[in-house]
C-alpha cells in the first residue's frame, strides 16, 4: 500500500491529498469571467460521470491518500442526483466540502448537515445588486445574500470568493472587508485568472499588493492582523482587530503557491487536470468504462505536473494567449 500511495506524489515531492470534483458543466448563473458570453459547448450526457463513476473514481483517490474532496460545478446543486452523490461520498473516510453560488442552496441544508458537510465556499463578486446582476447576467442577488446569512445561522463555515477585476469591483474591497465585522465569515479576494473565452489580460487584474494597499488606506495598519495560514493553504489570511470574520487573498497570478500544491481536479466528463492552469488532461472515465485500472493514468498525470502554473512560470508566459487559450473555460473545469 505504501508503494501505491506514491501515485499521488509528483517529481517535486508534492503529495496530493485534495481532490476537487466537478459534478456538472451547467450553471444557473452566467458569470463573465467563468463562461464566455456565447456560452460553451456542453458535453453530451453520456460523456459525463454517473454518480457510481464519481464514487468509484473518488474512492480510488481516497485509497491512495486523498483526505479532502470538494464538490464543484458549474453549479453542483443543479445536478439532479446531487444528494445521492453526497450520500455515496460521505461513506468514504474523507472531509467533504462544496463550492456553490448559493442560489438554491437553501433546499439542500438538511442534506449537507446529514452528510457532514461543514465548509461551504460561496462565489459572490459584488455586494452591489446592480453589479451582481451585471457580472452574473442574472437577477438573483437577494436570494444569494439571504442564503449566505441562512448558512451562517445554520452554523456552516462560510467563505465568500470574490474575483477582483479592475473598473468593476475593486472599489468594493473595503466594503467586503467591513462585511466581516459582525459576521463569522471569511472573504477571499481572488486574482483574475486566464481561461478560454474570458478575455483575460493583466491590466484587468487587481494584485495581492493592490488589495493590501486598499486595506492599509482604510484601516489602521496595526489593526490589520496577519493570521496563521493552514498547511497547503492557497490564501494569505488576515483579519481586522475586533472583527468576527477575516479576509484573505488568493494570488495565483502574482504570487503563486505552487510549491505546496496538494490539489487535483476531476472534470464532470472524467478528465483529470493536474493543475488549474494546465491545458493537459488525462482521461480517467474512458479508462474506467473499458474496465481497466485508472491508477496508471493517475500516476502518469501526476508525474507530468509542472512545478509552476502548468509551465507558465513567468508573468510574460502568462500574458501569451496561445499558452492559456488552449485551456478550458472555467465553467467546464470546475470552480
Amino acid at each position: 500500500m505504501s508503494e501505491s500511495k506514491n501515485i499521488l506524489t509528483d517529481k517535486f515531492n508534492r503529495q496530493h491529498s485534495y481532490l476537487r470534483i466537478s459534478l456538472t458543466e451547467r450553471c444557473n448563473l452566467r458569470c463573465t469571467y467563468c463562461m464566455p458570453e456565447a456560452g460553451v459547448p456542453l458535453s453530451p450526457k453520456s460523456h459525463l460521470m454517473t454518480y457510481e463513476e464519481v464514487y468509484t473514481i473518488a474512492k480510488t483517490f481516497v485509497d491512495h491518500g486523498v483526505t479532502k474532496i470538494r464538490l464543484t460545478g458549474g453549479e453542483p446543486l443543479v445536478r439532479k442526483d446531487f444528494s445521492t452523490i453526497l450520500e455515496k461520498l460521505a461513506s468514504l473516510s474523507v472531509e467533504l466540502s462544496i463550492t456553490s453560488n448559493a442560489v438554491i442552496i437553501d433546499r439542500f441544508i438538511d442534506d449537507l448537515k446529514k452528510y457532514g458537510v461543514k465548509n461551504i465556499n460561496v462565489s459572490l463578486d459584488s455586494l452591489n445588486k446592480e453589479k451582481f446582476t451585471h457580472i452574473t447576467r442574472r437577477n438573483n442577488f437577494d436570494k444569494v445574500y439571504n442564503n449566505i446569512l441562512k448558512l451562517i445561522n445554520e452554523d456552516f463555515n462560510v467563505k465568500l470568493n470574490a474575483v477582483l477585476m479592475k473598473d468593476f469591483n475593486e472599489d468594493e474591497i473595503v466594503e467586503f472587508i467591513k462585511f466581516t465585522k459582525n459576521l463569522p465569515i471569511s472573504v477571499r479576494f481572488i486574482e483574475f485568472m486566464p481561461f478560454d473565452g474570458n478575455k483575460w489580460d493583466k491590466s484587468k487584474m487587481i494584485s495581492y499588493a493592490e488589495v493590501m494597499q486598499y486595506a492599509e488606506e482604510a484601516f489602521n495598519k496595526n489593526d490589520i492582523l496577519r493570521l496563521q495560514d493552514a498547511p497547503n493553504d492557497t490564501s494569505k489570511n488576515y483579519k481586522i482587530k475586533g472583527y468576527k470574520g477575516s479576509f484573505a487573498i488568493i494570488s495565483s497570478v502574482t504570487n503563486p503557491f505552487c510549491d505546496s500544491c496538494n490539489r487535483l481536479r476531476l472534470t464532470a466528463n472524467g478528465q483529470l487536470k493536474n493543475c488549474l492552469f494546465s491545458a493537459e488532461e488525462s482521461d480517467l472515465l474512458t479508462t474506467l468504462r473499458q474496465g481497466k485500472s485508472i491508477e496508471p493514468v493517475i500516476k502518469k498525470a501526476i508525474e507530468a505536473k509542472f512545478k509552476i502554473r502548468g509551465g507558465m512560470d513567468t508573468l510574460q508566459k502568462l500574458e501569451k494567449p496561445q499558452l492559456h487559450s488552449k485551456n478550458r473555460s472555467m465553467i467546464t473545469i470546475g470552480g
